[in-house]
């Protein structure tokens, strides 16, 4: 409310957990167009995802392009079909008989990266350094309207046949904000693994008083 009252016409970009519901509540109490209401959402995980992958394949983690998806907790997954180290996809490189990276390790590398922050939690109490580096680069592509594909809380409107949400999908970040959300056609696991995601989001929106 005080941010409304000082007229700001800026873009709010949200860090609080549980991210995708603040991000939500955010939006419906500011009354900002959607598109200026971002949450960081799957940011720092699918930047884990890249450096765990990278390590594992022993290539630059710039050269791994992946992506986590959906709420930024528990339900979270990795999009593998999606899954590229340069040019070459992940499946593709997992099916080699002298590839570094088996289709078993897959799954355990998803686990990794979901319970990663209980990890650091334990260790030091808190994951500020993550998610400071992962506000830093969406702000960055916001300032410098880069018009990067990254993996923000964003609103759906119809895409992935879901609406009224906000959900970690990625999303083409500019100076306006989410310039628009891209539409992966998900393999029918990942599809459902979204749509479960985004029901828990619903059923905790539901339950607010907003």
């Amino acid at each position: 409310s005080e941010i409304k009252k000082s007229g700001f016409d800026g873009i709010i970009l949200v860090a609080s957990n549980p991210v995708d519901i603040m991000t939500y509540v955010c939006w419906k109490l500011s009354g900002y167009d959607k598109s200026k209401v971002i949450g960081s959402g799957t940011t720092l995980d699918s930047a884990r995802l890249r450096y765990t992958l990278g390590e594992r394949l022993d290539v630059n983690p710039k050269d791994i392009n992946a992506y986590v998806m959906g709420e930024h907790g528990d339900s979270q997954f990795v999009a593998w079909s999606y899954a590229l180290c340069g040019v070459q996809p992940i499946y593709q490189i997992a099916s080699r008989k002298d590839s570094k990276i088996k289709f078993e390790d897959l799954e355990n590398i998803e686990g990794e990266v979901r319970n990663i922050a209980y990890k650091i939690i334990e260790c030091k109490k808190s994951t500020y350094y993550g998610i400071g580096m992962a506000l830093t680069r969406i702000t960055k592509a916001i300032l410098e309207n880069e018009n990067s594909v990254l993996t923000v809380s964003s609103y759906l409107n119809g895409e992935y046949g879901h609406d009224d949400v906000y959900i970690a999908v990625p999303s083409i970040v500019n100076e306006d904000g989410v310039r628009e959300v891209i539409h992966l056609p998900l393999d029918i696991e990942e599809k459902e693994k979204l749509d479960k995601s985004i029901e828990i989001m619903k059923e905790n929106i539901n339950k607010l008083d907003i």
